[in-house]
């Protein structure tokens, strides 16, 4: 692969993130590029026009029966067949036109298959008294800060109070319509406090993401993941592209970081913690939290690195680059949880709403990347996805004269990292064949062993009987001289 200044870099028009109504607020690739907004406009606009559909059909249907049953009264058993067909058929229309709030507000109609799935794959019992702890701390500091709204405040909490309940009652319902009933508390109480109670803005974004955490506080091992989606499937889809992707550098995505800074290295690895972070969360508003902190952590290695600050075409690509570094645990589900029941209003405007808007960008890049994107040969890219092959380090002779140190200091480093990859399998080489030398050393020794011992056989000879006393025949002592006897030298 060849790097030349004239390639191109990943970049995204500033517009291409806003909603694509026009509104001016940001967009999200999971509302079809609309904000939350215009998403459900259009979305009521769908239903409603089904349901137009519907009962049009429905008219249809009843007129072509009636046109049936007017021309063949002599066959009561084929029109009897018919009519139960329409009774059917009208019916089933009439089901798919129940909405939402009318849904909401029925009762519950469970099967006991679900409860035993449910009670099946309960959490452990520690999970569960770590989740109520967390519930009733969150519990504790809502009401302790509805105190500061005196009866607005009271209000509140037995709307919040009414939602849970009502929810408790509804979990057969489908994750979209429970998505929208949220939506629709929000955007219900938000106008309660602005215009019944007169509640200031400043207080009233403050109630808002007070009221988000305590309801999704105890909605989350509900609704996060949930088994009738398909986000895990999603999430496993991520992560097995991102592991294939493991061998994208930063040179590649034009990433404009130098990890070589000390400073720099710090930031990406705390950008790197933060997404992961996202994951344990449980709030929608503390999972953007973690999305900005890694954004701005993003923002300041790009400042370090070209002493100046980042711009948009900067940050995308390596927001890309982090995601492919860390990937993050069921990001996919993240982005859904977040994207169905964070406050509407975080997602439209902000730095929280343009961060998130970015990841999802970043996700949908990663999920579409492909030769071009990298500047690379189609060939070169299959290899690489293949795990055949991996980037080799570019010559010094053809790097522009426009390229930073950095780009040359990860090329050297990739040298001495071929070097030792060659030095390496030189030992290996050298330990397989020393091995083999000390195999044939001891089978060597062992043959040469064995023929002495068959040339030389070893006899063992019979224990010899041991040596007698000198004077063991002697037992009378009548052949031995007679003792000496001591005399008296007389001098």
């Amino acid at each position: 692969m060849s790097l030349k200044s004239e390639r191109r870099g990943i970049h995204v028009d500033q517009s291409e993130l806003l909603c694509k109504k026009g509104c001016g607020y940001y967009g999200n690739p999971a509302w079809q590029g609309f904000c939350s907004k215009c998403w459900r406009e259009e979305y009521h606009k769908a239903r409603q026009k089904q349901i137009q559909e519907d009962w049009e059909l429905a008219e249809r249907l009843q007129r072509e029966e009636e046109e049936a049953y007017a021309s063949s009264q002599s066959t009561q058993g084929a029109q009897s067949l018919t009519f139960s067909k329409f009774e059917e058929k009208k019916t089933n229309e009439k089901t798919r036109k129940v909405t939402t709030v009318k849904k909401f507000f029925t009762a519950s109609s469970r099967t006991g298959a679900k409860k035993e799935i449910q009670e099946a794959k309960a959490p452990s019992p520690s999970i569960n008294r770590q989740a109520s702890i967390e519930t009733d701390r969150v519990s504790k500091e809502f009401i302790e800060f509805l105190k500061t709204y005196h009866k607005p405040g009271q209000d509140i909490y037995k709307q919040c109070k009414l939602f849970l309940d009502t929810m408790n009652h509804k979990r057969d319902l489908s994750i979209e319509e429970q998505s929208e009933c949220a939506q629709d508390f929000y955007q219900n109480v938000a106008e309660k406090l602005q215009t019944r109670w007169k509640v200031p803005p400043e207080k009233v974004e403050k109630a808002m993401d007070q009221i988000e955490k305590y309801i999704m506080t105890r909605q989350y091992k509900y609704v996060f993941c949930p088994e009738t989606t398909d986000d895990e499937k999603k999430d496993l889809a991520v992560q097995k592209r991102i592991r294939a992707l493991h061998w994208v550098t930063p040179q590649m995505l034009c990433v404009p970081v130098n990890e070589e800074i000390p400073e720099v290295s710090d930031m990406v690895v705390k950008a790197i913690t933060d997404i992961i972070e996202m994951d344990s969360k449980r709030v929608p508003r503390d999972k953007l939290a973690c999305i900005t902190k890694c954004s701005k952590h993003i923002f300041n290695a790009i400042k370090i690195t070209k002493n100046e600050p980042a711009s948009a075409d900067d940050f995308l690509p390596t927001l890309i680059y982090i995601v492919l570094k860390g990937n993050p645990p069921r990001l996919q589900s993240n982005i859904q949880y977040i994207t169905r029941f964070c406050n509407p209003s975080r997602l439209m405007t902000g730095e929280d709403g343009y961060y998130f808007t970015n990841l999802c960008c970043a996700v949908a890049f990663i999920e579409k990347l492909d030769a071009q994107s990298l500047n690379l040969s189609q060939e070169d890219f299959d290899r690489f996805m293949t795990g055949q092959t991996s980037p080799k380090k570019q010559e010094s002779d053809s790097f522009s004269p426009d390229v930073c140190l950095g780009v040359k200091q990860m090329y050297k480093n990739l040298d001495l990292l071929s070097q030792l990859n060659e030095r390496q399998e030189r030992i290996v080489n050298e330990a397989k064949k020393l091995e083999k030398d000390l195999i044939d050393w001891t089978e060597g020794i062992t043959k040469e062993v064995q023929d002495i011992v068959e040339k030389y056989p070893l006899e063992i000879k019979p224990k010899s009987q041991a040596l007698a006393a000198i004077d063991s025949e002697n037992v009378e002592n009548d052949k031995l001289p007679p003792p000496l006897q001591p005399q008296v030298y007389a001098g």
